[in-house]
């Protein structure tokens, strides 16, 4: 069925490779012989890992795309393509809006600098829309975070814990068109995993379109209205998230199997 929704993302036969350099030396004393011809030496030869290959997607508005499959498959290399955080070698992303991502609670970070200052930071970065309404959303986010007298302490002191209690309040502030979300609960306790999710929630409601990485089948559930599988940088199967999971605990398992052989 004709899908007659606005298209926010456009991706068309996407490609990323990054190279990998392999020393092929077969003994302690030819990695010194190569090491010392360098450039010279016929024992490195450069090849590439294909992250991403040929990948075909549309995000409509209004949709919930759950992204899954095992670590390494390409999930994050495509939510990072998406933000513009690396780019493609083939293809093209047609992005029709704006686009906020949250990934790794350190990106972006000043270890010297203290919480607010860092939060401030943030703030003009990911809401230059927002000019007239930085200080509050500043405010707002930092008193979410609970953080409390750690607010004015340099960040190189703080947990991993703290860190996403200071990054994930701030970039949870406001909805976006596109909203990336990779593992956003990783490394929160579970006090404030229960309060962010409750943002969370709302801020994908409020969303124009959301992509969603989690290993958690529940939380792909209650959040998504669609699942893509990726395998080896590839997409298995785009659809419906029942079935996406049906293939991909075959996929999981036939790997398993051919692993213990």
């Amino acid at each position: 069925m004709l899908n007659t929704k606005k298209v926010l993302l456009d991706i068309r036969e996407l490609k990323l490779a990054f190279p990998l350099r392999l020393i092929t030396a077969s003994s302690v004393r030819d990695v010194f012989i190569s090491t010392m011809l360098g450039p010279f030496s016929k024992k490195y030869d450069r090849s590439y890992f294909l992250a991403l290959n040929n990948i075909n997607l549309k995000i409509y508005e209004g949709d919930r795309v759950g992204l899954i499959g095992v670590n390494g498959a390409g999930k994050s290399t495509l939510c990072r393509c998406i933000s513009g955080f690396y780019k493609p070698q083939d293809g093209k992303i047609l992005r029709h809006g704006k686009i906020r991502a949250l990934f790794e609670s350190s990106i972006g970070l000043y270890p010297e600098l203290s919480g607010r200052e860092n939060a401030r930071i943030l703030a003009e970065i990911y809401y230059p829309d927002y000019r007239n309404e930085l200080e509050s959303i500043i405010n707002e986010s930092l008193e979410f975070s609970d953080l409390k007298e750690f607010i004015d302490v340099p960040i190189k002191t703080y947990s991993k814990g703290m860190l996403v209690r200071l990054t994930l309040s701030l970039l949870s502030s406001k909805p976006a068109d596109i909203l990336i979300l990779d593992e956003v609960f990783d490394g929160a306790d579970e006090f404030f995993r229960e309060k962010l999710s409750e943002r969370i929630s709302k801020l994908i409601e409020k969303s124009r379109a959301v992509i969603f990485v989690s290993h958690y089948e529940t939380q792909i559930q209650s959040v998504c209205n669609r699942a893509i599988l990726i395998s080896e940088g590839k997409i298995l199967y785009d659809g419906d998230i029942k079935e996406a999971y049906e293939q991909y605990r075959g996929f999981k398992y036939s790997e398993d199997k051919s692993e213990k052989r």
